[in-house]
């Protein structure tokens, strides 16, 4: 009894849910999309369509999995081990890219606040900066990481709901007509050029389906969490986006590094902007300390049942990967150099496009093994054929988030991938049994075939 009264109900995991995603995702979509134009609202609504189907997908999957390791033992089901090692290295990989893309977030909204005038080598310098500090912020262990978490996370709702509701008091409907469609560019191609960046908003709604054993009633209430925190998720970002379209002139905003901030100072006063800018900086950066101990975390994860690198195992008396840190680190600091551009904007483009990329890798291989998954649980065809229809929708949504990532991202993405083959290659012999070894000797064989034969 004293169990069921801690966990969570509905509406508690629904508000974690969609807090988890409200993350500095955010932070410069407005300003993005503004490059688009306000017809990017289609693209909200393909994305917050794809994204419910995505959770409901998940949602299932959490439900029917017995094997652990999230998003890697979905994919273990349809695919072996091999899928749950490509599943965990993509989506490991995702997060290393998609925590240089907070970093440059920050970083540019610290441009805007102090009023500082960054060379490209100066943006990557203090990109690779932030991405140090609060890797070594981390050395002290997950309890102080998760405090400031919690707390930094508001820096970021705070100022999305609060434009959300009272934004509307500056909205002009002038300009945010006239900034429907800046380049006149046709409805296919104006989606696709905005689905990238309001996935990227998305990314991580397959971790809300991890408090399973903390909620009550989970086969009912996760399903209904998962797709109201999305949902509710949708609703705020694309409330939030289209008001700040209609209360900042399209080429300003188009223009800018903090475009809440600036929001904000059009709404009251430019202090009660640059407090709005501050507020965002550390929900960055608090969102940075957090996901860099997660990415860790998912590489030791990975390297304890020998997928990846035994480094990445080893701890402190603090349980903490401190080693799998630097080499992760490392690669950080690499693709920020690696990425380097003379507009902060396009460097952060790049980087988003090839975290969505490498980040629906493990969504397609999850949404895959969702029909084996049903199977080996005795869902009944019939029962199972609503589920896996969703999650055929899922797929095809991240079909074309791939393919609107653009030619570039894919390519990189793609070659990140192979690599992937080639790392597990080097730790394939560690799984292999006597049974599983193909005899190749052609006398051996044709011994085989005569005994069998007989």
């Amino acid at each position: 009894m004293v169990s069921a009264v801690k966990k969570m109900n509905v509406v508690q995991l629904t508000v974690l849910t969609a807090i988890n995603m409200l993350g500095s995702g955010i932070v410069l979509l407005p300003s993005k999309l503004a490059q688009v134009g306000t017809i990017s609202i289609f693209s909200w609504i393909v994305t917050a369509l794809g994204s419910l189907a995505l959770a409901y997908a998940f949602a299932k999957c959490g439900r029917f999995s017995r094997k652990p390791g999230g998003m890697g033992g979905y994919a273990e089901y349809a695919f072996g081990r091999s899928g749950n090692f490509m599943s965990n290295y993509t989506y490991g990989v995702s997060l290393l890219i998609a925590n240089v893309a907070i970093a440059i977030t920050a970083v540019g909204y610290a441009t805007v606040l102090f009023n500082m005038k960054l060379t490209p080598i100066g943006v990557a310098m203090a990109t690779a900066g932030l991405l140090v500090l609060t890797t070594v912020a981390n050395f002290g262990g997950a309890r102080i990481t998760g405090q400031i978490g919690n707390v930094t996370i508001w820096g970021v709702v705070i100022p999305v709901l609060g434009v959300s509701v009272l934004g509307w008091f500056w909205f002009d409907k002038s300009l945010y007509v006239a900034a429907w469609n800046p380049h006149d560019m046709p409805l296919l191609e104006a989606v696709g050029a905005s689905i990238s960046i309001t996935l990227w908003a998305f990314l991580g709604l397959e971790s809300a389906c991890a408090n399973t054993d903390a909620v009550e009633n989970p086969e009912r209430n996760v399903p209904i969490a998962v797709l109201g925190g999305t949902l509710g998720s949708a609703v705020i970002y694309i409330v939030s986006t289209n008001v700040i379209a209609g209360i900042v002139p399209n080429m300003d905003l188009a223009a800018s590094n903090a475009p809440f901030g600036l929001a904000f100072a059009t709404m009251f006063t430019p202090v009660v902007g640059q407090i709005i800018m501050g507020l965002m900086v550390i929900a960055c950066i608090g969102s940075l300390l957090g996901w860099q101990f997660t990415i860790a975390q998912v590489f030791k994860s990975s390297a304890d049942v020998g997928y990846f690198l035994k480094l990445f195992a080893k701890t402190t008396a603090k349980d903490v990967p401190i080693v799998g840190m630097l080499v992760l680190l490392a690669c950080q600091v690499a693709l920020t150099l690696m990425t380097i551009s003379p507009d902060l904007s396009k460097q952060f483009d790049m980087i988003v496009n090839l975290a969505v990329v490498t980040n629906l890798v493990p969504y397609l291989m999850s949404m895959a093994a969702l029909m084996t998954m049903q199977k080996v649980a005795g869902v009944t065809p019939r029962d199972a054929m609503f589920t896996n229809a969703i999650a055929y929708i899922a797929a095809a949504y991240s079909y074309y988030a791939l393919y609107s990532a653009g030619a570039n991202a894919m390519m990189l993405g793609g070659i990140v991938t192979m690599l992937g083959w080639t790392l597990y290659g080097t730790v394939s012999r560690r799984f292999m049994t006597v049974d599983a070894i193909v005899v190749t000797d052609p006398v051996i064989n044709a011994d085989a075939g005569t005994a069998r034969g007989q």
